[in-house]
């Protein structure tokens, strides 16, 4: 067993508004005598803090983080060389070397400390503690590419995903790339839409830029005949319902009265696919006959 050894340690705090006091932990310090040895860091990520604090000033912040790191790195470097403090205050005077006590945002806790058998894993274990406890990883959102692709595994299943192509519906004022597409007399194309947002407004605002784009390419008429079909990804967040509801409703009203499918409805967009595919396959074998 390693013998276990005195450490010290201190927490850097962010303090938004110095009237409320309101803080976010952003960084450790810890110092371990013995061994001469400290260790620090500071959060590198924003996410908690502009959730906490809106107004926060990413660019002023950021700088602020980085004159910290560059103040731990500068009496990093002197422990090697000097006999540093070995008081339990020890600990306070480096954090206070690195980032002084003034009027600023950024100000230290109380010291801390205890025994450690394993430095490293001491300082993991409060940095986790103090700083990134409550932070939450982004939710992976799904992309169009992800709301497809079982679209795609049916359509290769039934043999029919090489009857597919990309198409290019070109108008007067824009044109638009489709991802999917089959003709029989009329091109019919398909597009998948993730609407797995954060927010509402982001919701409804990507089904307002399809409305756009297929308003643009078909404004003065004289585009070739296609029939658009949108398979759309509900969010995976329940309070986005209401924003999910009113995204479909913009895609319906878009031009040429496309057809939205859900996900819930895959085999039946499928189905219909397979069931016009092989009456048009039919029909010029009938024809050629």
């Amino acid at each position: 067993m390693k013998e276990k050894q005195p450490y010290s340690f201190v927490i850097l705090r962010y303090v938004h508004d110095v009237l409320t006091a309101e803080f976010i932990n952003v960084g450790v310090l810890m110092y371990v005598p013995a061994q001469g040895r400290i260790l620090a860091r500071t959060r590198n990520t924003m996410g908690r803090l502009r959730g906490v604090f809106p107004d926060l000033d990413r660019a002023a912040f950021n700088a602020a983080m980085s004159s910290v790191r560059h103040g731990f790195s500068r009496i990093a470097k002197r422990k090697s060389t000097s006999d540093l403090f070995k008081s339990q205050d020890s600990v306070l005077a480096l954090a206070k070397e690195a980032v002084p006590s003034d009027d600023s945002s950024l100000q230290w806790s109380p010291i801390g400390g205890g025994l450690t058998g394993d430095a490293k894993e001491t300082f993991e274990r409060l940095y986790n503690q103090f700083v990134t406890r409550y932070d939450h990883k982004a939710k992976h959102r799904r992309t169009d590419d992800e709301i497809w692709r079982p679209v795609l595994a049916k359509l290769e299943e039934r043999n029919l995903a090489a009857n597919l192509q990309e198409k290019v519906i070109t108008g007067s004022l824009d044109d638009v790339t489709f991802k999917h597409a089959w003709k029989n007399g009329q091109w019919h194309v398909y597009e998948p839409v993730s609407f797995d947002l954060a927010e509402a407004d982001s919701i409804k605002s990507k089904a307002r830029e399809w409305l756009g784009h297929l308003a643009a390419v078909v404004a003065d008429g004289s585009v070739e005949a296609f029939k658009p079909h949108f398979f759309v990804g509900a969010p995976s967040d329940p309070r986005l319902t209401d924003a999910y509801e009113a995204a479909k409703k913009i895609l319906r009203q878009a031009p040429n009265h496309p057809e939205v499918f859900e996900e819930a409805q895959l085999d039946e967009l499928v189905a219909q696919i397979e069931d016009e595919v092989r009456a048009h396959k039919g029909g010029l074998s009938h024809s050629v006959f």
